[in-house]
């Protein structure tokens, strides 16, 4: 989860700064060592994809319903803050167990922008046709999702009963 190209949000943190992403900005290092290391496969899900989804009222109230230990928590704990309440992570970690919730995506060549200007940290992406000369991997990008598969996945994750201890 990371990197962000161009959002189609309102969103004052992505308005101005779209290739502005925590998730490489806080190392941007380490992020252009990840991106450039031999993986067999790297799958990104980037603010773009992420921004569609929202922790919503209902979703919570979904989930509070249930009798089940990660349901109890978030009806305790989870609280909505102001009109994003995107999730990155979440939706990141769904994709990986079951691909099919992504229903669009492309291959980039990803890097980081590691000059010590404005734009440090910043997510650079490119096609195979305009990328750089040189080493580079591609990087699937998820582009867009099955939203209500992924919200449907999301709530019977967090009101499944606790597996035993066998």
């Amino acid at each position: 989860m990371g990197g962000s190209f161009n959002p189609r949000t309102d969103d004052p943190e992505f308005v101005n700064t779209p290739t502005h992403e925590f998730n490489l900005w806080f190392d941007p290092e380490a992020a252009h060592i990840a991106l450039r290391a031999p993986w067999k496969k790297i799958v990104c899900t980037p603010v773009d994809i992420s921004v569609k989804t929202r922790l919503t009222s209902d979703l919570i109230n979904r989930i509070k319903a249930v009798d089940a230990p990660a349901a109890r928590y978030i009806g305790k704990y989870a609280r909505l803050r102001g009109n994003y309440n995107y999730l990155w992570d979440e939706l990141a970690a769904a994709a990986w167990l079951d691909p099919s919730l992504i229903t669009k995506k492309e291959t980039l060549f990803m890097d980081v922008d590691l000059d010590r200007g404005a734009g440090y940290g910043n997510t650079l992406g490119w096609t195979e046709r305009d990328k750089p000369k040189t080493e580079m991997l591609a990087v699937e990008v998820q582009d867009d999702l099955d939203l209500e598969k992924f919200y449907k996945l999301f709530v019977k994750l967090l009101t499944a009963p606790t597996p035993s201890k066998n």
